[in-house]
């Protein structure tokens, strides 16, 4: 029954999504012959079929190795067979990449396949000029690099990175997809990079677990598949949410659930469904069963899971169709673009007023869910405790909660929809970001949060724990934390960021936007953590070193401020300068504003953060206190005896 398994399940996935990309091609035309410059029937089946493929094979390297990090032990060899499978999936991502570059070459340019000087040249300049050949040919040199890298490294350190690379090379597909060309784009490379990465993990790591069935001993199958479920809840989760967001921006109203393109993402999105009511009975009635039965795991178990396998292939089959499919709303902007619209991709909003500060919003499909994420694990974390009879502060709870809130209105609400046309805001946002979020986030304690509430693993496997624990100690992490180093990344980075080219780079690429949100976020909360933290770190300074620390620190940022208010120069002229915008302050005096926030409003979080400092230093010298009179008390204040005789002593020889 294993080897059967490992055999059909792989195969029903590779039939099921052909099948479903061939009707959804011949229902939603996407492989239509074309009325002028048509590349003939093998291109315009052939590109959908590779980048069929693509999707597996990149699916098939994730899943794998999230689940060697996640799930595997590497003591044990089924870590070992995980990266095997991974470096498989891998060459099968590198191989499709490359065919779908070389068929996307002769859909763009129409040019018939020949064997002559003049081919070569066309295919060079494509892919190495021309954008679209860019990103494929990117995509092909880091998919072969992961098959090597894969096969090569064992070291589940070294395989965060390569993790990382994997993840990396999504970047380009998710910037190739329907609408990420001018209208929507920010959102649009948001929503399929998402869906991209979340349905990989999913869809990955299932077949993952059938290929190394026979390797799992008898009794860790069963731990394997709750943390696989974990994975899965939460994958499911992202990929209906960006699913949603996705469709939303493609198919604009319900009228147009009628075209072929909304029909076919109906049917995606019925499949979708399919496999969440499989992964619900895993989870709430197969597990349960499989811990009962200790190591005897029946065949319908696997038969589910190979019927799961199959829906899976149809919503991968669906979505390369979708791919090709024309979309109800148009990709382009109608008429003549404005400035804005050049820009930035989106019209110009109405004038900004106070109320359209809160009413006005440009959601970020990235941090609605890490904020969604961060309060859901957090307070289930604390329920935990309270459930096994321990405590945990309700302004822990409480301050945590509003600093993701903040998070979410900085990156999602008025704020957000406005930083493109305006310095002020955007300076506004920055100093939210780097400043305000951190207070109120620190003091949440997450670290020590998550040490107490996530139960440690005894399997030789990482968990959450035990990664958490492995950041927090690292060296790396030692070094960033130090207080002064902190402080120099927090007040170097506002000049080095807004005096180099990152700040153009964070204006004009949606990449470089969410970079942005990271840094400030990051530098932000060690420079606080260092302060007033209360999840341990290596090195604290004394309490009067930290409000020394803390006054330079206010100064370096006054000054700063006062530096833009000065400055008679335009940061991004042919940005903020060439909006074309009719309403509110000059471009130079709005600039001139966003440094008065800076100089004012970005020191008001400084101020309460001297306030706490001085309050832990007044409770702790309390404690202190409190500490010398218990002892003072148990010794009948031999210390001070000592002190006096000594003192006496001394008198004596004088």
């Amino acid at each position: 029954m294993l080897r059967v398994t490992r055999i059909v399940g792989p195969a029903v996935l590779v039939a099921a999504s052909l099948l479903a990309l061939m009707v959804g091609l011949a229902y939603g035309g996407g492989a239509d012959p074309r009325p002028i410059g048509d590349p003939g029937a093998l291109v315009r089946f052939g590109l959908p079929i590779a980048k069929l493929f693509v999707n597996l094979g990149a699916a098939v390297t994730i899943g794998a190795i999230v689940l060697a990090l996640f799930a595997f032990s590497p003591k044990k060899d089924e870590y070992h067979r995980a990266l095997d499978v991974a470096a498989s999936g891998a060459a099968v991502y590198a191989i499709a990449a490359g065919a779908t570059g070389f068929l996307t070459f002769l859909n763009v340019t129409g040019t018939a396949i020949t064997f002559d000087d003049q081919f070569g040249a066309k295919l060079g300049l494509f892919f190495t000029d021309v954008e679209l050949g860019q990103a494929w040919l990117a995509t092909t040199l880091i998919a072969a690099t992961l098959t090597v890298l894969c096969f090569a490294v064992r070291g589940q350190i070294l395989m965060v990175f390569i993790g990382v690379l994997a993840l990396i090379s999504l970047v380009p597909m998710a910037q190739q997809g329907h609408a990420a060309g001018t209208a929507g784009h920010d959102a649009a490379v948001t929503g399929l990079g998402l869906h991209l990465l979340f349905a990989a993990v999913w869809l990955g790591g299932l077949l993952t677990i059938i290929l190394l069935r026979e390797t799992l001993e008898s009794g860790r199958i069963i731990p394997v598949i709750e943390r696989y479920s974990t994975l899965a809840l939460a994958s499911f989760i992202v990929v209906a949410v960006s699913g949603y967001a996705s469709a939303e921006l493609r198919i604009g109203t319900l009228d147009h659930l009628l075209t072929p393109y909304g029909v076919l993402v109906l049917g995606k999105a019925a499949v979708l469904i399919a496999i969440g009511l499989f992964g619900a009975v895993q989870r709430n009635w197969l597990i349960g069963r499989m811990k009962a039965a200790g190591a005897s795991i029946g065949r319908y178990f696997w038969w589910i899971v190979v019927a799961e396998l199959a829906f899976m292939g149809i919503a991968s089959g669906l979505a390369a169709a979708l791919a090709r499919t024309a979309t109800p709303v148009p990709e382009e902007l109608p008429g003549v673009p404005t400035a804005a619209e050049i820009l930035t991709g989106e019209p110009l909003p109405p004038e900004l007023t106070f109320e359209r500060y809160f009413t006005v919003w440009d959601i970020d499909l990235i941090w609605l869910l890490i904020t969604a994420f961060g309060i859901f694990f957090y307070v289930a974390g604390v329920v935990r405790l309270r459930r096994r009879g321990d405590t945990w502060p309700i302004h822990r709870t409480v301050l945590w909660v509003l600093g993701l809130l903040v998070l979410f209105y900085l990156t999602s609400g008025g704020v957000a929809a406005y930083q493109d046309y305006l310095f002020s805001v955007h300076m506004l946002g920055h100093m939210g970001l780097t400043m305000l979020v951190p207070v109120l986030l620190v003091p949440g304690a997450p670290v020590t949060l998550a040490m107490r509430a996530i139960e440690k693993r005894d399997d030789g496997s990482r968990g959450a724990r035990e990664w958490i624990l492995l950041a927090v100690h690292s060296k790396f992490a030692g070094v960033i934390a130090n207080p002064i180093v902190a402080a120099v990344l927090f007040v170097g980075s506002l000049w080095i960021f807004y005096y180099s080219p990152l700040m153009r780079w964070s204006m004009t690429d949606h990449i470089g936007h969410e970079w942005m949100i990271v840094h400030f976020v990051l530098t932000g909360y060690l420079f606080v953590q260092s302060l007033i933290g209360v999840d341990p770190v290596p090195f604290r300074l004394s309490y009067p070193l930290r409000l020394l620390l803390l006054l330079a620190t206010m100064a370096a940022h006054a000054f700063f401020g006062l530096a833009i208010m000065s400055n008679v120069g335009l940061f991004l002229a042919d940005w903020f300068g060439a909006m074309g915008r009719t309403w509110g302050s000059t471009p130079l005096a709005d600039q001139q504003t966003g440094g008065g926030i800076a100089w004012s409003l970005g020191e008001l979080p400084t101020i309460a953060l001297a306030i706490t400092v001085a309050i832990q230093w007044s409770r702790s010298d309390t404690k202190d206190q409190k500490r010398l009179d218990r002892n003072a008390d148990r010794t009948d204040d031999a210390e001070l005896k000592e002190y006096n005789e000594r003192l006496a002593r001394m008198s004596g020889r004088g």
